[in-house]
């Protein structure tokens, strides 16, 4: 027997010990595997198996005639939507609300996390943590019912404040130029209190000592916030910036839909908005697909490059 054949046979004999040792620890840890089962079949049942369907983006999908039976027309359906009148407004309309969004509401979180860590346990935390966590717990609907209730410029609280105020009242949700503010303030309301626990989380890992050792040298308390607890939350930050800047394209289109009409629709009308439109109310299947892989592509880049940039310039990225 050559020298060769018997290193391959010892590279095959270790091979399959290998796989022999990792049966035995999955078959070891058997319960833990069955945990995670129902996850893993949720994220195959229901983000996997549906891209399947990707495919009547580039077909005229005909529902008698099947996926397979439609014509498939290629880019068709991707040039019709590049080519319209509305595309530049509908991308406007949907980077500009996340833009937003992210701008006002990403720190908002950090802050009220650094607030919250420097105040004593006692009653008054414990009440400031209820109140600004409870909004997240309401629903969509009553979120937008409770807005178009209260800035209803006839009966609504805010106008009768303006009012009180010397002010003419304002017609928020039928002024096109209020529709973003009213969109963004609303959603850092419901959402700040509640994205502040991950940051506290994160506060808690904080060894105690270096604020002693900082105290001892003479650090004020912002300087403890500044070179202790900030750089702890870095981290944490740059992950939900990324996962963030990943999803800038997909706005969530219940709240912008329950509160849209005709008056505010030029600055209300997103893509999410459009393909709900275009696929469930106009029955265009195979055009309302190719207009929402257009916007899951963009935030798929979007991911992914700024995950490596993140990479590159720190040591925290999500892969």
């Amino acid at each position: 027997m050559s020298l060769g054949t018997t290193i391959t046979n010892k590279d095959e004999t270790n091979i399959t010990k290998l796989k022999k040792t990792k049966l035995r620890k999955i078959l070891q840890n058997w319960q833990l595997y069955l945990f995670i089962l129902p996850a893993l079949l949720y994220f195959i049942i229901f983000h996997y198996v549906p891209m399947y369907g990707i495919q009547i983006a580039f077909k005229d999908y005909v529902p008698s005639l099947g996926f397979l039976g439609s014509e498939w027309v290629g880019l068709k359906h991707f040039e019709r939507f590049f080519n319209s009148y509305y595309f530049w407004d509908l991308l406007k309309n949907t980077l500009g609300i996340s833009v937003y969004e992210l701008i006002v509401g990403f720190p908002l979180p950090i802050i009220l996390a650094l607030l919250l860590n420097e105040a004593k346990d006692g009653l008054y935390k414990r009440t400031v943590q209820t109140v600004t966590y409870a909004p997240h717990f309401i629903s969509v609907v009553v979120i937008a019912g409770m807005i178009i209730a209260f800035l209803s410029p006839a009966t609504g609280i805010i106008n009768h404040f303006i009012q009180f105020l010397g002010f003419e009242p304002i017609s928020f949700m039928s002024d096109p130029k209020w529709f973003k503010t009213v969109y963004v303030l609303s959603g850092v309301w419901q959402s700040t209190g509640w994205g502040t626990i991950i940051y506290l989380a994160a506060l808690s890992g904080v060894d105690p000592q270096q604020h002693e050792a900082a105290i001892v040298d003479g650090a004020s308390r912002f300087q403890r916030i500044m070179y202790i607890n900030i750089p702890t939350l870095v981290p944490t930050m740059i992950i939900l910036l990324i996962m963030n800047l990943g999803n800038i394209m997909a706005v969530g289109f219940e709240k912008i839909l329950l509160l849209q009409n005709p008056l505010n629709l030029e600055s209300s009308n997103v893509i999410a908005t459009f393909v709900y439109q275009a696929g469930l109310l106009d029955a265009q299947y195979s055009f309302a697909a190719a207009v929402g892989l257009f916007n899951a592509v963009i935030n798929a880049i979007l991911l992914i490059a700024v995950n490596q940039i993140a990479r590159k310039t720190s040591e925290t990225s999500l892969w």
